[in-house]
Order: structure tokens, then sequence, then C-alpha cells
């Protein structure tokens, strides 16, 4: 029996455990809180990874805890050519879930549900498996593999410190947390703060409030305005066809003075805002299309609906999309906006080619934003690319390629991961090319049968990468 048959036997012999153990972290709500002692990430992350280390060491791999941040698990004594980069922290669960978000629910489309079997719980305990995989068969290595564990992903990775201030990277890192084959570009981000003051109103209609978003990389569904001087049947009536054109769903209610009105589109990972339907330009929208005062909050709204139209994820009405053939596309979500009755704060995430720079956008998005009024504060980071060529690469491609049927190729994702600032490294694994995974979405899920095959290439890529 080859070594391939002898990991695809040994996987397949483990899938109940494999669905069991994806169920022990799912349950644990591990959205990133109030730092406490032992816990910066706040209690919900921390009790995540005292789980997953306990999962480590009931498989009897030998496991360390830097600051109550990052864990790890060694699947030998000797040092690591290869580090596997997973995180437990996981976005809110948001509305619209068919199932309980934090329980691993297998449903018959042989599918499991859960907030973080995807993201990126499930490829974490799918790398376990892979190195228990390769021990327990006794395949022959040379070099060691760590999986590391951390607990603010979500949230900018200031866990990360915590293990590379005492440890360097292995020769090679992957990071399961984007999808298969492999994504060897990351865009590099830019993340504008828009701010607005003006003094208290009194004309009407004017808009007094807007609440929407809850996270920099979640594209909303929801977001709702407190509008005075009209009412909610008034609202519903000149805005419906405003909203009808974004495809979302108009709600409105009557309230002190005016009228609540709520919008809801389709929440999407901002890295891919094409499988969303944001809720705040889609309000904006409809807020538009309302015969409001003239005032300063109405010039507010009335600029960020130009700036920002609905749909328009590739930053043309700010003027700032392009492309490069690597990388591909700019893309650019608003995500949060705050309005009060003297201001307005708001924050975009936008995910640039390896072409963007601070001249050609940067400094073009805050030459369109400020003279409408507003300020703007944002930094650039760069893109990440690992050339395509070498051993770790075409190994990673190989061990893809035996066990799912598919061409492998490098490909270029929107997403920042764990690798983005560790040269070499790459995103690998570990959801199929077509799956929709509903990542940081409602009814988030992973493919059991594509799960299966991740768990079979990790363990042959560790067998050929750190064997003998």
């Amino acid at each position: 029996m080859t070594v391939e048959e002898r990991i695809s036997q040994w996987v397949d012999s483990h899938e109940s455990e494999l669905i069991r153990d994806i169920g022990r972290l799912v349950a644990i709500k591990s959205v990133r809180g109030e730092a406490e002692p032992d816990a910066p990430f706040g209690p919900g992350p921390r009790a995540a990874l005292d789980e997953a280390l306990a999962l480590c060491s009931e498989y009897g791999f030998a496991t360390e805890l830097y600051g109550g941040a990052v864990g790890t698990a060694d699947l030998n004594a000797l040092p690591s050519r290869v580090d596997i980069l997973g995180h437990l922290d996981v976005v809110a669960e948001g509305a619209g879930w068919d199932t309980p978000p934090y329980e691993a629910v297998l449903k018959g489309d042989g599918c499991l549900y859960g907030r973080g079997t995807d993201d990126d719980k499930g490829p974490i305990v799918m790398a376990l498996f892979a190195m228990r995989c390769v021990r327990e068969l006794g395949l022959p290595l040379k070099h060691g593999c760590r999986l590391i564990m951390g607990t603010d992903e979500e949230s900018g990775s200031d866990d990360l410190p915590y293990y590379y201030s005492k440890h360097n990277p292995a020769p090679n890192t992957f990071t399961p947390d984007s999808g298969f084959p492999i994504y060897n570009v990351e865009k590099g981000m830019y993340r504008p703060h828009l701010t607005r003051t003006w003094a208290e109103e009194t004309a009407l209609p004017r808009v007094s409030a807007i609440d929407g978003g809850f996270r920099i990389n979640v594209i909303p569904s929801d977001a709702r305005a407190t509008v005075l001087g009209i009412d909610a049947a008034e609202a519903l009536r000149l805005g419906g066809a405003a909203a009808s054109g974004c495809g979302v769903v108009l709600s409105a209610c009557d309230v002190k003075g005016g009228a609540e009105l709520s919008v809801h589109g389709r929440q999407a990972h901002a890295a891919s805002p094409w499988e969303g339907s944001n809720g705040i330009t889609a309000l904006l929208a409809v807020l538009n299309s309302l015969p409001l005062a003239d005032c300063e909050s109405t010039r507010a709204v009335r600029a960020l609906a130009e700036c920002f139209p609905h749909g328009d994820w590739r930053g043309e009405a700010c003027g700032i999309a392009q492309k490069d053939e690597l990388s591909g596309e700019l893309t650019i979500s608003f995500d949060l906006l705050s309005l009060g009755e003297t201001g307005l704060d708001a924050r975009l995430d936008g995910r640039v080619p390896i072409c963007a720079n601070a001249d050609n956008c940067k400094k073009v998005f805050e030459s369109r934003l400020c003279p409408l009024g507003f300020e703007v504060e944002a930094e650039m980071l760069p893109a990440h690319h690992t050339p395509a060529e070498g051993e770790f690469v075409s190994t990673l491609l190989r061990c893809y390629e035996t066990y799912s049927g598919r061409k492998g190729e490098c490909l270029a994702t929107g997403g920042g991961t764990y690798v983005h600032d560790i040269a070499g490294g790459v995103a690998f694994g570990a959801g199929m090319p077509g799956f929709a995974s509903n990542l940081h979405g409602a009814n988030e899920r992973i493919n059991i049968r594509d799960s299966l095959a991740a768990c079979k290439i990790f363990a042959l890529a560790i067998a050929e990468l750190c064997g003998e």
C-alpha cells in the first residue's frame, strides 16, 4: 500500500472524530472581548485556545502557551520545517442563521454548520488530524512540524507578536485560512476613516441618526436610520424604488418626530464584496432619494451616497478603481457608519492590488472626499507576494492534486491572512474551489468530504516536506 493510500485510509476511518472535535471548538463563542489577566483578547478567545490545547494534549502532542494569546502543538521534538498557522477567534454570529451558530450541526447535504467551521477552527482541527495521521502511521521524519494557533486574526493579528517575539518563522509556513489550491498573493490594505462634524440642526426633514455595521472586515446586511419630519408610510412610498433598485428589503416604523428606516441586505466578507448586498450603501441610496432639507447632515449623506453608490465595490465613484494581472482588482466596502446630531464616523475596508500606492490610491481618495467636507485618516499596507516557483509551493500543489483530482495553481486573494507579513508564506486550504462556505455570514459551513480531503492533503504535505 502506498503512503497516499495509507493516509487516505487513516483519515477516512477518523471522520466521526474529526466532526466531534470541530464541534468542541465551535461550541465556544470566541469573539474578541475586553482584555483580562492572561486573556489579552477576552475570555472567549482564551477559552477556545485552552480547549484547542487540551485537544492537542489529549492526542499526545507537546503544547506551549504564549501570553494567553497563542498556543502551539509540535509533531515531534525536531526543529520545525513547516509551521501551520491558524486562528481560533471568530467574527460575531450576526443574524439569519438556520441553526444555532455555536453548535456544530451536520445536515443531510453533507455539510457541518456553525461559526468557525470554516474560519478557522475547522481547518485547525484538520491540520491537527493531519499531524496525528503522520505520527500514528509512523511515517519517517527528519524535520519537525508545528501547529500555531492564534486568537486575534479577525481583529488585526495583535496576537502574533506574543509568539514571533520568541521564535522565528519556520522555513515554510502556510495558513489553512483561505482555500485551495494556493493563494500566494494577498492584496494590501487601505482602510479610510472618515469623519465630519456640524452644528446642531433644526431643519426638516433631516437624518438625525444612522447606525450600520458591526465590524470593519464584514459587509453589513443591516443598517437603520432615523429621519425626522417624515412618517413611516411616506418614507416607504418615497424610498421604496431606491430599495428595490438595490435589491434590499426596506421597512419603517413611526417614532417620535419622524420615522425609523431599516434595510436588510446580505452579509459577506469584505474581501469578496460582490457576494454581499451592503446595508449601509443601500440605506444611503434610500436616504438620498428622500426630499431632505438642505442642511449639513443632508449634504453629508448625499456626498456619501454619491461617492459610494450601492454595488460599486471597485471604487469607481471615488476614483481609485484599478487592477493588475497578478493580484486582480481593487475592492472597497463601506462597513461601518455612525451618524448623530452633530457629525458622523465612517470606516471603509479597501483591498488593494500590488500596483496600488499612495499616489494612485490614497491621495486620489483624499482628493475626492476632503473637498466634500470629510476628514480622512488612513495608511496603506502593501500587498504580499510569494513567488510560485520553489519546492515548498510545488510540493503543496502536488499534494493538492493527489487528493483533489484537480489541477493546482497559484491565485490571488483580497483576504488578509496570518502569513501576510511572513516571507515565503502562503494560504493553503481548507475549502475546495467553488464551494460556498458562507464565510463571515450566517450559516457558515464546511463540506465534510472536502474536509477529509484537506486532512489528507495536509498530511501528505507534512510527510513530503518533513520526511526523510
